[in-house]
């Protein structure tokens, strides 16, 4: 089935800074690995986060930042901890046909 978005759909703030800052945000093998963990785990300490990549708080915390400001995962504070986990809704339209209808023709 063949889906266009309609004029309506792309009027005012596009979708397009959105996928921008989602693309941007996957375009680093460090944040797909800890996408990819957080996809596979559930929700994840940062402590436990930071063994799993081997990384330095200061470079996790850079990363998670991006991730969090395309809205790919989740962050929950319970006292000095941040659990971190995957935005199901997020990445399901990422990974959807509406993507696909950006750039599809029109039949």
């Amino acid at each position: 089935m063949s889906r266009t978005l309609s004029e309506d759909q792309l009027s005012g703030p596009t979708p397009f800074k959105t996928y921008e800052k989602q693309f941007k945000a996957l375009a680093d093998e460090k944040r797909l690995e800890i996408l990819f963990l957080l996809c596979n785990k559930g929700e994840v300490c940062v402590c436990d986060l930071q063994e799993d990549m081997n990384m330095p708080q200061s470079k996790l915390s850079y990363h998670l930042k991006l991730l969090l400001d395309a809205e790919l995962i989740t962050r929950e504070k319970r006292g000095t901890w941040n659990y971190y986990s995957s935005s199901g809704s997020q990445l399901s339209a990422l990974l959807s046909e509406d993507l696909c209808c950006l750039f599809r023709p029109a039949e």
